[in-house]
C-alpha cells in the first residue's frame, strides 16, 4: 500500500533524476557548442582574444590566470604562455567529427572526454567542468604530450 511518505519520496527521486539529466544535458550542450566551432576544414574555432570570451568558457580562477598572463606577455611584447588553442591542443585544425563522453565527478562537477581526429592525428582532450550558477565552465584541460598528461593550469604553475 502506498503511503503519503512513499509517494513524496518517489516524487522527490524522480525530480532529482530529472534535474541530474538536465544538468548532464546542459554540460553536454556546453561542450558540444565549443567543439561545433572546430568542425570542418575552414572552421574558425574560438578566438580567446577578449577577456569576456575567456570568462565565457573558463571558471573565474582559471580565466584570471589566462587574462593576467596575456596582459603581462603583451606588456613584454612576448608570446603568452598559452600559445595554441587549448580546445584542440593545436594551432591549426581539420576536424570532421568529435565524440564526447561525460561523467559526473561530484555535485556540480563533471569531466568531458572529447575524442577527434585532427587531420590524421587522433586526439583526446579532457575538460574538467564546474557549474557556475546556471552555466558550465572549464576549470582545467588535460592533454597528452609524449604519453604524459599536461594541464592548462599546469602551464601557469611556475
Amino acid at each position: 500500500m502506498l503511503t503519503r511518505r512513499s509517494i513524496l519520496l518517489a516524487s522527490a527521486g524522480a525530480a532529482f533524476a530529472t534535474a541530474a539529466r538536465a544538468d548532464d544535458a546542459s554540460a553536454r550542450a556546453f561542450v558540444t557548442a565549443i567543439y561545433a566551432k572546430y568542425r570542418g576544414k575552414n572552421a574558425k574555432g574560438i578566438a580567446l582574444d577578449k577577456d569576456s570570451t575567456i570568462r565565457r568558457y573558463f571558471d573565474p580562477s582559471l580565466a584570471a590566470l589566462i587574462i593576467k598572463d596575456e596582459k603581462d606577455a603583451a606588456r613584454r611584447k612576448e608570446v603568452p604562455t598559452l600559445d595554441g588553442d587549448p580546445f584542440v591542443d593545436a594551432q591549426d585544425w581539420d576536424i570532421a567529427n568529435f565524440d564526447i563522453a561525460l561523467a559526473d565527478t561530484a555535485p556540480d562537477k563533471a569531466t568531458a572526454t572529447v575524442k577527434f581526429q585532427n587531420g590524421d592525428q587522433p586526439s583526446t582532450i579532457v575538460l574538467a567542468l564546474v557549474k557556475a550558477g546556471n552555466d558550465w565552465r572549464i576549470s582545467d584541460i588535460t592533454w597528452q604530450h609524449d604519453g604524459k598528461p599536461e594541464t592548462l593550469r599546469g602551464l601557469y604553475a611556475h
